[in-house]
């Protein structure tokens, strides 16, 4: 099921990607809605589900808040640290293709742990791995977007930029299918999954939402943020 689900992740990185080389003017759109839908998953159903699973206090805080944190100031480190690089490599006339192709590893990477959280989801309950996979499919449009655009953008040819974005989008399904080879216990779950909703967060609040709203400050960006998040409400209340 953990598999079959992660092609949704695979399709949905590469429809990103395909709309990478040809933009339209409502990407911004897509990307309120998908923000909205991670805001949604991350809130409302992940975390509180998080702290049921791996809950017992770590010098007063719950472990899996602690792992909350954690996730979204790793996600924050590795993120700036991948700005550095472009910072540094990227001016128009020393185009460096090492770098894109360094941080469109680092998206594949990303995109791999993405499919283990769907798999440890679905070992949770099939209701916690399709809100996961819900949430993961939601970003990976933004995911082969810039998995394309970054290994484009520093002067790799359109083969290697293709190449980066197939293995980016078959990342989800390899980690998803890894899980099928091992359980694990539900305190370690739990803590996986605090870790992996505030990376999540990280990247719907720092990457997704200010790319969405940067070149078109729309009040229907907004409400597509928004309607994402209720969107989660009802599910989840549904669920219940």
């Amino acid at each position: 099921m953990a598999v079959f689900v992660a092609l949704g992740a695979f399709l949905m990185t590469l429809f990103g990607g395909w709309t990478a080389q040809r933009v339209t003017d409502r990407r911004h759109l897509v990307l309120g809605l998908a923000g909205g839908l991670m805001l949604g998953v991350v809130g409302l159903d992940l975390l509180p589900e998080a702290l049921e699973a791996a809950g017992h206090e770590v010098f007063g805080v719950p472990q899996a808040l602690l792992l909350f944190v954690g996730g979204f100031l790793v996600a924050h480190m590795v993120e700036r640290l991948l700005a550095v690089g472009r910072a540094a490599h990227g001016a128009r006339d020393q185009k460096t293709p090492e770098v894109g192709l360094t941080a469109a590893a680092a998206m594949v990477g990303h995109s791999l742990m993405d499919g283990v959280a769907i798999g440890a989801a679905f070992q949770v309950g099939d209701r916690m791995g399709v809100t996961v996979a819900l949430a993961v499919i939601a970003h990976d449009f933004a995911d082969g977007f810039n998995t394309y655009t970054l290994t484009s953008l520093y002067g790799n040819t359109r083969a290697k930029a293709l190449a980066m974005l197939f293995a980016d989008a078959c990342a989800p399904v390899v980690g998803a299918a890894s899980t099928l080879l091992f359980t694990l216990p539900v305190e370690l779950l739990g803590s996986y999954l605090g870790f992996f909703g505030g990376a999540l967060l990280y990247l719907a609040a720092a990457e997704i939402l200010p790319e969405a709203h940067h070149p078109h400050p729309a009040r229907s960006t907004l409400f597509c943020t928004a309607a994402g998040a209720g969107f989660i409400w009802l599910v989840t209340g549904l669920a219940e």
